[in-house]
């Protein structure tokens, strides 16, 4: 039987309204908030599945809140953007103030303008035209791995990680050569980490009190982004500089930002300097924490099952030859199971596990009643990890991802995959997906092909637990490594 789904009907014709939906008890004023640690709200939201169902009600603060874990009502929801759907309003006042309001937070026609000059700047086409200084900041992270792995250094596997998805974002995005990787008193990375935490703890906040009074949080926060935002600025100035010697890159922008800087809209009017500076912001710090997380998680899944290791190393072995990275676009975007590996990392640990949404019109949802300004919370992980639909859907196994005709799977497993959105989907699927699977490509093979993984875990042997700071990311995850020879097997 067809389930249905979202549909242009009246509140009033609904079955059912979120507050007559089983829930968590509610305290008054901060709602369910308080029950929840921010840093793992998207675990207990998951096993409150378990309790009440794959639609139940959350309070935050006095908002009554739809909790979705069903793959074919997100999957509708995200369908149905921006028209039907958008980010929070809340969301966007906060990333506004923040000095970030780029294509992220953007909505209606500000996003459809915004989204064809970033998506052409993260097209396959810009990213083999970049490729050469990718290749170049993959040699520095290979060096620097070889100096710890010669050395015997263990590496906080985040933070090397996040400097060099910084220093490709950078180039690509804004043709600058950020080396933070060869240059770690660099401070850009380290003002970087604290937007996110931030921009979480205020989202779901029971009322914005840095509006009112600012705790000493606050003001050491309001020096890590002024530090951005000053590097930022520097970015635009030296971009408008450029461009200014040479005027025909006002007709051929070579990056992100010259074409921000150039776009013209059809009556002559030009980005504003918020929007410019927000979606350098934006992509700064997409670019930085979603695809590092996402490398520690498959760098430690590989690390603990080992044959998918191996099978990794043998198929990099296979294509590179005697070569010690990939050196041609066309190579970098191969490795097949590569990328098989980092779709399993990415169903068993999305980034985004939680997707919040607010209604623009009237509808219901599965029957329920969804007035215009509704608040739905998306749990995108709950039916992909469901041991209820694939007995095995907990386990890393990248051989899951082959093609349907290549493989044995049954249709509870391709449900299970389909469940997985980790780019999200419909209209506002992520332009960077490209760079970022070309990105871990490069670091997976890189260090496939030069190195021995020794080890890669925290520092209590424990798996790593799960952080959520509006991506979410493995707590602790340390990196060891020992050189291979050239032609190892």
């Amino acid at each position: 039987m067809e389930v249905p789904v979202a549909s242009p009907v009246p509140p009033a014709l609904g079955k059912r309204t979120v507050s007559s939906l089983p829930g968590p008890t509610a305290w008054p004023l901060v709602g369910n908030l308080l029950q929840v640690d921010p840093e793992r709200m998207h675990a207990t939201l998951e096993g409150w599945v378990d309790q009440y169902g794959p639609l139940y009600r959350f309070q935050m603060g006095r908002r009554q809140t739809l909790v979705v874990a069903r793959k074919d009502l997100i999957a509708q929801m995200l369908r149905d953007r921006p028209d039907g759907w958008r980010r929070l309003r809340s969301m966007q006042e906060i990333i506004r103030e923040m000095g970030s309001h780029g294509l992220f937070s953007a909505e209606g026609d500000d996003w459809r303008r915004q989204r064809k000059l970033v998506m052409a700047a993260f097209d396959p086409g810009h990213l083999k035209r970049y490729f050469p200084a990718l290749v170049r900041v993959t040699e520095r992270l290979m060096k620097r791995l070889g100096q710890a792995a010669d050395s015997g250094e263990v590496l906080d596997l985040q933070t090397v990680l996040m400097r060099y998805t910084v220093d490709v974002t950078a180039g690509l995005a804004f043709g600058i050569d950020v080396n933070t990787q060869e240059e770690p008193d660099d401070p850009l990375q380290a003002h970087l980490d604290q937007v996110f935490p931030m921009l979480m703890k205020r989202i779901f906040a029971p009322f914005p009190w840095w509006r009112y009074m600012r705790l000493p949080s606050d003001r050491a926060f309001d020096r890590h982004l002024a530090k951005v935002h000053e590097a930022v600025r520097g970015f635009v100035q030296s971009a408008r500089e450029r461009m200014g010697r040479n005027p025909e890159l006002f007709q051929r922008p070579t990056n992100l930002l010259e074409a921000l800087i150039a776009a013209r809209d059809e009556e002559g009017r030009g980005l504003s300097e918020e929007g410019i500076v927000g979606n350098v912001m934006t992509v700064l710090l997409a670019g930085e924490d979603t695809t590092a997380n996402t490398l520690s998680w498959t760098l430690y899944l590989l690390h603990t099952h080992r044959d998918a290791w191996l099978r990794l190393v043998r198929d990099v072995d296979d294509v590179l030859a005697d070569d010690r990275l990939p050196r041609t676009f066309e190579a970098a975007r191969g490795f097949d199971h590569i990328e098989r590996s980092v779709n399993e990392s990415m169903r068993l640990h999305p980034v985004g596990p939680i997707v919040l949404l607010e209604r623009n019109t009237d509808t219901t949802l599965d029957g329920i009643a969804l007035p215009q300004g509704s608040t739905v919370l998306c749990l995108t992980r709950k039916e992909a990890v469901d041991v209820h639909a694939v007995a095995d859907a907990a386990v890393f196994r990248p051989e899951r991802w082959l093609p349907v005709s290549a493989g044995s799977q049954g249709s509870a497993q391709r449900d299970m995959l389909k469940a997985s959105v980790p780019f999200g989907a419909g209209a506002r699927l992520c332009p960077g997906r490209y760079l970022a699977m070309l990105e871990m490509k490069m670091v997976l093979a890189t260090i496939a092909r030069n190195f021995q993984l020794v080890e890669v875990a925290t520092p209590d042997g424990l798996p790593p637990k799960e952080r959520l700071a509006f991506a979410m990311s493995p707590i602790g995850l340390t990196l060891k490594l020992a050189r291979r020879a050239l032609n190892a097997d």
